[in-house]
């Protein structure tokens, strides 16, 4: 079995970017991905300095030919085990040796459990304003639960409408000095026509037209495989290098607040800091190999020395 010297699980950009630099260093890197990016369901990526409005899947294909211009390989796969040492097992079976391991597998987002959000997912029921507010700018929106959310969708739209099931909303003042108004109501579904949100249908038969909804989610890591290895993300230091010795992470997986453009820049940031590890241990490696020649070297001298 082959032994590389890093391999990357996740191919988004902070995989991509992590591999990117590795490779342009000389290492050899193997890329696992199981083709669930995170931002498939968007039509555009924003925020992404030289690439805003491109195509999440334009984006990951560019990265991929980048990668694979300086060698890097990919296999397609899902990572269901690391062991100590390192090997990496895939749910097909295949393994895969490493010294280093970073893990860019991004986070999932749990909905609530409204009919028709899973299906609206990116079209036009969003979790991120920084990634799809100006879209919606001046548009009418409505925000579920997380009025915190709603305060910061201001900047956008003075349209807005926060929904929520209780009468217990702590900000409701600071609601309603932004005339953000509130609507105490369960939401039963979406009206959509045309794939197009039309508007948000409480359970008490009231409609309310918007454009756009936009609520946060669960962030649910991908990262159920580092955990028999005694992960804890809560000792993640410097440059995503977790509590397992040789394994680092970036992205979603690590930080569930990061865009597309820090998870890039995370991945950059770990994988320059994988090298200068490895670079050590070659380092160490060649020091002993080289104190053994000399051991050598000198035992032959003394030896020839008495003959």
């Amino acid at each position: 079995m082959k032994t590389s010297d890093v391999v990357v699980i996740g191919a988004g950009v902070a995989g991509l970017n992590a591999a990117l630099v590795l490779t342009r260093a000389r290492r050899s890197v193997v890329v696992v991905d199981s083709g669930q990016p995170r931002n498939a369901p968007a039509a555009h990526s924003h925020g992404f300095l030289t690439r805003d409005g491109v195509p999440p899947s334009e984006l990951l294909a560019l990265g991929r030919k980048e990668v694979d211009g300086y060698g890097g390989e990919f296999i397609s796969g899902e990572v269901t085990r690391i062991t100590r040492g390192f090997t990496v097992d895939l749910a097909d079976g295949t393994q895969l040796k490493a010294r280093r391991i970073l893990v860019a597998t991004g986070l999932r987002d749990e909905l609530p459990g409204v009919p028709g959000l899973a299906e609206r997912w990116g079209k036009d029921v969003f979790a991120c304003p920084y990634c799809h507010g100006y879209e919606y700018a001046d548009r009418p929106i409505a925000v579920l639960g997380d009025a915190h959310h709603a305060l910061l969708l201001r900047q956008w739209s003075s349209d807005l409408v926060f929904i929520t099931p209780t009468q217990d909303v702590p900000e409701r003042s600071k609601l309603a000095a932004r005339e953000i108004r509130i609507v105490e109501g369960t939401v039963r579904g979406l009206v959509v026509e045309d794939d197009r949100l039309r508007g948000v249908e409480l359970t008490d038969g009231r409609f309310i037209a918007r454009e756009a909804v936009f609520l946060r989610p669960d962030f649910v890591p991908r990262d159920d495989f580092l955990k028999p290895l005694g992960y804890d993300p809560a000792l993640t230091g410097f440059a995503g290098k977790t509590n397992v010795e040789g394994i680092w992470i970036a992205g979603n997986a690590g930080n569930m607040m990061a865009n597309l453009i820090s998870s890039a820049a995370e991945g950059s940031t770990a994988a320059a800091m994988i090298n200068s590890d490895l670079v050590q241990a070659d380092t160490d490696r060649a020091m002993v190999f080289s104190h053994a020649m000399e051991r050598e070297a000198h035992d032959m001298r003394h030896r020839d020395s008495r003959v």
